[in-house]
């Protein structure tokens, strides 16, 4: 009976230290929704929209990314974009003017994007999620449909 009960115990030790296919891959940390904090972000110029979700998913082919937004004077917009981690351009659907985007991951953390229009850079981004993959941060710079200088640096929280 001893006997067995040493063996169990080693055996447990086992599979508490070896590690598990399924364990050892962490999920990316920027699948998934965002929903944007306006009280933690700033936007110049402004005004904020009234809400904008966020979300990434994995798909054959690369990453969806599906943009949701009320802007401040009420309207509702839709966006998706199929974005490889290459850097290539993709286009916006649903975006007026037409946008190309290029995404880029930077690290399990960090991406690049830029969007043109009419083949002019009109707006790049750098993203970055917390440590504790609570929060992301983008940052933009670039020249926004009216011809204004943009610098908007923009707080998801993950839903």
């Amino acid at each position: 009976m001893r006997r067995y009960i040493v063996a169990a115990a080693v055996l447990a030790a086992l599979l508490v230290a070896v590690p598990h296919p399924a364990s050892s891959q962490s999920p990316d940390p920027l699948l998934g929704s965002w929903k944007v904090n306006v009280a933690k972000s700033k936007y110049s110029p402004g005004p904020p929209p009234k809400s904008q979700t966020i979300k990434w998913e994995r798909v054959q082919g690369g990453l969806l990314f599906t943009v949701d937004q009320v802007t401040a004077d009420g309207r509702t917009t839709h966006g998706e974009t199929l974005e490889k981690a290459d850097g290539s351009e993709a286009p916006v659907k649903g975006s007026q003017p037409p946008i190309a985007r290029a995404f880029k991951r930077i690290d399990e953390r960090a991406f690049e994007d830029s969007d043109t229009v009419n083949g002019k850079l009109s707006v790049s981004r750098r993203g970055v999620i917390s440590q504790d993959g609570k929060t992301l941060t983008i940052t933009m710079k670039g020249t926004n449909a009216q011809g204004q200088t943009l610098n908007n640096v923009v707080v998801f929280d993950r839903q």
